[in-house]
């Protein structure tokens, strides 16, 4: 399965670190030509490193989801390299935390900005490649948080993940007969650097909340993206797929007594 991915030219935002990182080493495993994308060059270039590192072919690539000119700048340059634009992963994305008084107007814009109006601007960069081949795959990095579960201090990160699948929905049906699907990841927690600045107490609360006692790995996510992107998926569109161990299913902890 995924035979399919070999040879593919990939887009993955977001991609130095965490998720995407996760994300783009995948793709280039799978044989895929990675178009590694981070607003910092040198951070897209050590990770498009080791995908070449293990016989893969990627690219680094600067650029800033938020900016328009960006996001048509990345297009062209996985044109360039790759000559096609065959799957975009819109992964990129923040997570600062604020209460609601607390949290400044700036703060709500920031979040929505890279999160909402980033995937919409990364996608539609994208469209006119995709178009002219009548085929396209696009995975969006949604969340738990929004869609299924809130968390005090992402009210602005939990309104652009669920936006996200409404700008999925409606995308999906649009692009529907150009051969283009759209669908979503929902990671739980997952393990990545991030969670060294968390503290050990946090993770085994969060460890403790998820029914297979265990938080996921960046691969875990990267594989159902891989998933997504593949010929074999290509009759799915529109859908998302929560990974998160199980963890929205329980009513409360009482479960885990029971």
């Amino acid at each position: 399965m995924f035979n399919s991915l070999a040879g593919r030219s990939v887009i993955v935002t977001g991609a130095s670190k965490g998720i995407g990182r996760g994300i783009a080493l995948r793709f280039g495993r799978a044989g895929c030509k990675v178009l590694v994308v981070s607003r910092r060059l040198a951070e897209a270039n050590a990770v498009a490193a080791e995908i070449l590192a293990h016989g893969g072919t990627a690219r680094g690539f600067a650029a800033d989801v938020t900016r328009q000119p960006d996001m048509q700048a990345m297009a062209a340059a996985a044109l360039d390299a790759h000559g096609a634009i065959d799957v975009l992963c819109a992964n990129a994305g923040i997570f600062p935390a604020a209460k609601l008084d607390e949290m400044t107007e700036a703060q709500f814009d920031a979040v929505i900005g890279t999160n909402l109006k980033g995937t919409f601007l990364s996608v539609s960069a994208c469209l006119p490649a995709m178009k002219a081949r009548q085929f396209g795959r696009i995975v969006l990095t949604s969340s738990i948080t929004g869609p299924f579960t809130g968390l005090p201090g992402w009210a602005h990160y939990g309104a652009s993940k669920a936006g996200q699948l409404g700008f999925m929905r409606t995308a999906a049906v649009e692009l529907a007969t150009h051969g283009i699907t759209v669908n979503a990841v929902l990671p739980g927690n997952i393990v990545t650097e991030g969670l060294a600045d968390i503290g050990e107490a946090y993770v085994r609360a969060m460890t403790a909340s998820v029914p297979m006692r265990r938080l996921g790995s960046v691969d875990d996510i990267a594989n159902a993206a891989l998933f997504f992107a593949s010929e074999e998926a290509g009759y799915i569109t529109g859908q998302s797929l929560v990974i998160d161990g199980g963890q929205i299913l329980p009513e409360s902890l009482v479960a885990f007594e029971l």
